[in-house]
């Protein structure tokens, strides 16, 4: 099994639960509301300097899931490209 670990903005949440619908990808996860920190694309600390905040949402899959998944991210990223979207694999 892999862990797969989709962190971004607040603002493409919807977006990225819709792409995960849409590939049939992500069906069970667990979602982190509120995250904060550092990125290449910047701070997002929930404050007054740096108000943005992320999401976090982990999924534990077989690889054919996770590849799915990645690619459900790349498709928001596509429509998103300067909203901070990451994914990320763990074995």
């Amino acid at each position: 099994m892999l862990r797969v670990e989709i962190v971004a903005n607040h603002s493409v949440e919807e977006n990225v639960l819709e792409a995960l619908k849409d590939h049939q990808a992500g069906k069970f996860y667990t979602l982190y509301p509120n995250v904060m920190g550092v990125g290449t694309s910047g701070p997002r600390m929930g404050d007054a300097v740096w108000p943005e905040e992320n999401f976090a949402l982990v999924v534990w899959c077989e690889e054919e899931e996770a590849r799915a998944i990645v690619r459900a991210v790349e498709d928001v990223k596509k429509r998103f490209p300067d909203e901070g979207i990451k994914v990320f694999g763990v074995d």
